[in-house]
């Protein structure tokens, strides 16, 4: 049973550190853009930062799940 949950963690945690890529790429455009005001940039800015320890977070949890379901 341990195996399945396991295998279900990781493939949700693939998913959401996917997730999180995207959002932190999309973050990181609207932070480039000239076009955007001081402030959207900004907090674009603040929002990449924290899309990636969650991109990290979960990508680390997936690991952690994938290495445990071979076992």
């Amino acid at each position: 049973m341990d195996k399945i949950n396991n295998a279900a963690n990781y493939v949700s945690d693939t998913v959401k550190g996917a997730v999180s890529t995207g959002s932190k790429e999309a973050n990181k455009e609207v932070a480039k853009d000239n076009n955007a005001s001081v402030g959207t940039r900004l907090s674009a800015g603040k929002d990449a930062i924290g899309d990636k320890i969650d991109e990290q977070k979960h990508n680390t949890s997936a690991d952690v799940n994938k290495e445990a379901a071979k076992h």
